[in-house]
């Protein structure tokens, strides 16, 4: 499904200069059926009461259904990939450390895609769950 060929070094050569950067975004393995990224829970990410940003697991969440995208993609260069609906549910909060994403896809179509993003926390805990669906159009 997820073209492995593609590291998770490219994937972050993306990230400079944009929200990825600044949040702190890192992409950690490419597998076949699944890729996983985190995101510090810091003073980038985090709300005025101290807890992880409801916001930043969103873009979490669609960060990685983007790239997902261009994963499952049979001509990347020839297409663009754009956000048509996204929701989460936010199940428990986050302080600190790191929240890890897991992006697996439901639904890859020639013109839409869909995709399941978990976002836990260092110790396993289901922080965030996420589904996004993504156009596919010429470029």
């Amino acid at each position: 499904m997820f073209n492995t060929s593609i590291s998770s070094e490219q994937l972050n050569s993306f990230s400079k200069g944009n929200m990825l950067e600044h949040l702190g975004i890192e992409f950690l393995e490419v597998h076949s059926d699944y890729f996983t990224a985190r995101m510090p829970v810091d003073h980038r990410t985090k709300q005025p009461f101290g807890l992880l940003h409801g916001g930043a697991s969103v873009v979490l969440a669609e960060t990685m259904g983007s790239m997902a995208t261009m994963l499952a993609a049979k001509d990347p260069q020839n297409m663009k990939a754009v956000g048509v609906e996204i929701n989460a549910n936010h199940l428990k909060s986050a302080r600190d450390g790191w929240v890890i994403g897991t992006c697996s896809p439901i639904r890859i179509g020639r013109t839409m895609h869909v995709y399941d993003i978990k976002i836990h926390n260092e110790q396993g805990d289901l922080i965030c769950v996420s589904r996004l669906t993504v156009a596919i159009l010429s470029a």
